[in-house]
This record gives structure tokens, C-alpha cells and sequence, in this order.
């Protein structure tokens, strides 16, 4: 689409939600003008037009916080863009993933994802609560972790060479759930593995990479 053809506001913007590309939490509401909209284009980064200091300014500029452009969307109407992103880093000046946090409403319906589980675990690698089984892991070391991934992997094989899916999906669950333990213990996050997955875009062929003798 050309961006002539955008419906913008008498000041000349357009209201452009940016969402984060693996998870869909929508990150920030900002505003970009033709010309943040052509540099964002042309350098795949955000760019926005602030409204406050009458100016350009490129996400991260200072904080280093990028956003890489995977796509942007327009509206029915055209005059609104949803511009999914890989961020580096918080997205809210405040250091927050993501600029929306406090709530108006919550029924108290929340959506289970990797990642909530993943900073669940570091907040518990943070405080050890007593007689919690992750504390356990997480005081006994990486040697314990890496054991129980073993265990698990061998659950996992087991339980699917005897062709139960509701085994094998237990023992997956407990498999995934000690992976996250281990990504925590060595400072990996979900969007390391995320990236890592993303940049092989040939999956089925598989190639063994082999240490040099």
C-alpha cells in the first residue's frame, strides 16, 4: 500500500500500535508522521513523531531498546497501523516490558504463556520461598537441574513409545517446565530461544553441527 494513500490527522499523524511479534502483547501506542513512516520503512526500526517535543525519534536512540519491524498493518479505514516488532529490551520508558500495565478491569481470567511461566520461575529463583519444589532445584545447582531434564527426556520417550498422548503430554509439561528452570539458572531467556528458532528457515532439513577436531 503507499503511504500517500494513509488517512492522517490535521497535525499529520497517525496512531500506530506497536505489538510484540512472538507473544502479540501490545507494547506502546505511539505516532508517526510520512516521514517517521518512511525512515521506519527504510531502516526496518521504529520511528515515531513526538507529539510533546514536536520532533522525529527512533526507538532506542538512547536506551539502546530497538524495535526491528517485522510488519505494519493499516486498518479498514487506513487510518491506523499496527506495527508488529522484535523489541531489545523494555519497551516503556519506565523499564517495563510493555507500556500498558495497570489495570481498569480484570475479571482475573489470565492467559497462560511461556513467558509468564518462565518469570514466574525467575521470581522464584529471586526470593526461594520455603518448601517451594523450584527453590529446591534452584539451591541445589545446575548439576540437579540438568539431572531432572534427563529424567524427563526419558519420561517423555517412554511414555510416547507406548503411544499415550495424555502420558506423553504430561510428561512434555514436566519436560518444558525444568527446560525453563535450566533457561533461568543460565540467564536464557524465551525470546533468546524464540530468535534462535526464527532465524532457521529451513526446518526440514537438519544439519549437525560438528566441533572441529
Amino acid at each position: 500500500m503507499d503511504i500517500n494513500n494513509l488517512k492522517y490527522d490535521e497535525n499529520g499523524l497517525i496512531p500506530a500500535v506497536v505489538q510484540d511479534f512472538y507473544t502479540n502483547e501490545v507494547l506502546t501506542v505511539a505516532y508517526m508522521n510520512k516521514e517517521s513512516l518512511e525512515i521506519s520503512l527504510a531502516e526496518k526500526m521504529t520511528c515515531f513523531y513526538s507529539r510533546s517535543r514536536k520532533m522525529l525519534w527512533r526507538k532506542g536512540e538512547t536506551s539502546g531498546n530497538r524495535q526491528h519491524i517485522v510488519s505494519i498493518k493499516t486498518d479498514c479505514d487506513n487510518d491506523a497501523l499496527v506495527v508488529k516488532v522484535i523489541k531489545e529490551g523494555p519497551a516503556c520508558h519506565l523499564g517495563t516490558e510493555s507500556c500498558f500495565n495497570g489495570f481498569l478491569y480484570n475479571d482475573g481470567t489470565q492467559a497462560f504463556t511461556l513467558e509468564s511461566l518462565y518469570n514466574l520461575l525467575a521470581e522464584r529463583s529471586r526470593t526461594r520461598p520455603e518448601g517451594s519444589y523450584t527453590t529446591y532445584l534452584f539451591e541445589k545447582g545446575r548439576e540437579k537441574i540438568l539431572k531432572k531434564v534427563g529424567e524427563e527426556c526419558t519420561e517423555v520417550i517412554i511414555s510416547a513409545m507406548k503411544n499415550s498422548k495424555e502420558e506423553t503430554v504430561y510428561e512434555i509439561s514436566d519436560l518444558c517446565y525444568h527446560i525453563l528452570v535450566l533457561m533461568n539458572e543460565m540467564d536464557i531467556s524465551v525470546d533468546d530461544i524464540k530468535k534462535e528458532l526464527a532465524s532457521r528457515h529451513v526446518i526440514d532439513k537438519k544439519t549437525k553441527q560438528e566441533t572441529s577436531k
